[in-house]
């Protein structure tokens, strides 16, 4: 049992209030997610032409500075390294192929949590407000975020094993279930060159959506191809630069709320994630239906 969280503004005049609304809506589904807890915030926050890198220091915490030095040294472009919690986000305009080489020979502790333009990523483990005080998610501002609070099922309790798991780039994915058959899928994906960080069946459910993707489909048939080939008990919200997409298996049985105002979308995986949102009594609240995809876009 895990619990997930989106929230994606229509209306932008409330973006400086994203990490405000959403550390509620974490904390109150700490209940079926102690373990771990992690937030992707997408915010237009870098110059043009830019990646941010979110780095995430399961054990020691390397000196940063001398990190941001390095990068740029080896890269031979501006590095812009923003400090939260014990972890980093790197602002640069390096390939992604010279900053994780270059990551690789500088602090091999680090672990590469997430990428994009727009994404930042920041996941522990801990409950979900011990954890948002610690990367200040409250102060974050952003047009969109997905979280997760995990009770670990299938594999270790660890800040790699939690979720979202950020795959390709601004590709987000928050999931609760399990799956059946992601053995031989992480086979089939192993074989056609894809590295995996965990054992966790999320994790290849992402890089499985990330593949499909670089096929050329889009979010929407992405999913549809989810339901075609994965087995099991499963809701996910998947977000991209920009879109949020729900979907659940053919029973529905691991709960999924929406409700949807003028202002904003919602998702929880109970009602009572939702219901200190503004104007949360003017919204259409509805249940997903099985193997039904919906997509909300810019």
């Amino acid at each position: 049992m895990c619990g997930i969280v989106g929230l994606r503004f229509k209306n932008l005049e409330l973006e400086p209030r994203l990490g405000e609304f959403v550390v509620p809506m974490l904390d109150v589904l700490s209940s079926r997610g102690p373990d771990s807890t992690g937030v992707a915030v997408y915010t237009d926050d870098a110059p043009d032409g830019t990646t941010k890198y979110s780095l995430s220091t399961p054990s020691a915490e390397p000196d940063w500075s001398a990190l941001a030095d390095g990068l740029r040294e080896r890269l031979g472009e501006n590095v812009d390294l923003r400090r939260k919690g014990r972890d980093a986000v790197v602002v640069t305009k390096a390939s992604a192929a010279a900053v994780l080489e270059s990551l690789d020979e500088l602090a091999p502790m680090v672990r590469l949590a997430g990428f994009g333009h727009f994404v930042e990523v920041y996941k522990d483990v801990g409950p979900a407000l011990e954890v948002c005080e610690r990367y200040e998610v409250s102060a974050m501002a952003g047009y969109q975020a997905i979280g997760h609070t995990r009770m670990a099922t299938e594999s270790a309790v660890t800040t790699e094993h939690s979720h979202p798991f950020v795959i390709g780039s601004d590709l987000g994915l928050v999931h609760n279930g399990t799956f059946s058959n992601y053995a031989s899928i992480r086979r089939r994906l192993a074989a056609d060159g894809a590295r995996f960080d965990t054992d966790n069946d999320s994790e290849v459910a992402a890089r499985f959506i990330a593949a499909e993707i670089r096929r050329g489909l889009d979010l929407s048939a992405a999913l549809r191809s989810v339901l075609a080939v994965f087995d099991g008990f499963y809701t996910l919200l998947v977000a991209t630069a920009d879109a949020i997409a729900v979907v659940r298996d053919s029973s529905a049985c691991k709960p999924m709320v929406v409700a949807e105002t003028e202002d904003y979308v919602a998702v929880g995986s109970e009602y009572i994630a939702l219901a200190e949102l503004p104007f949360i009594e003017r919204a259409e609240v509805f249940e997903p239906m099985p193997e039904e995809i919906y997509t909300w876009q810019i």
